[in-house]
């Protein structure tokens, strides 16, 4: 089998901007991972938290492709919560799973041209259909853009962040 160079490019493009968010949270003990630092109620341990549920979740709507999902907000309640019992290592554990999932997936799905509903949510009118690879960059998108904050939490926290905690 011909190596589909697409594919072989998001997976390592999804791993990347994933390594960069873990570099922010190097280091990090439970108790730091839960800190606020800013006047948002976003923590560190809350965004890993949220990446994995994220990740998770879209592959799960790729798999499926329901057409009649429907986005149920209230399970929404921790979703940027590191709960109780969670840990970083636990929780980097899992979205290791997930970004291995997300990786078979990205190789082994029928087309990133197919076109797969999305589950219907209360901010948009309607049932979104989309393609496997806008779905793919989706969570791509939703990796930067926490990494973004998990940077600001984390200089607010002991100065570090994904630049400058590289070097120790």
């Amino acid at each position: 089998m011909a190596i589909d160079q697409e594919r072989e490019d998001l997976i390592a493009m999804l791993a990347e901007q994933r390594e960069l968010f873990k570099i922010t949270v190097r280091g990090l003990d439970d108790e730091q991972a839960r800190k606020r630092t800013t006047a948002s109620e976003l923590t560190l341990g809350g965004l890993l938290h949220h990446l994995n549920s994220c990740e998770r979740h879209w592959i799960k709507v790729i798999v499926e492709r329901d057409e009649h999902a429907e986005l149920d907000v209230t399970t929404f309640g921790g979703e940027y919560e590191m709960a109780p019992g969670e840990t970083v290592e636990e929780l980097l554990a899992a979205w290791d799973e997930a970004a291995a999932a997300t990786a078979e997936l990205i190789r082994t799905v029928d087309s990133l041209d197919t076109s797969i509903p999305t589950p219907t949510n209360p901010w948009v009118e309607g049932r979104i259909w989309q393609s496997v690879r806008t779905t793919f960059l989706h969570v791509f998108r939703e990796i930067a853009h926490h990494s973004g904050h998990a940077d600001i939490i984390r200089e607010e926290l002991d100065g570090q962040n994904s630049t400058y905690s590289r070097v120790s």
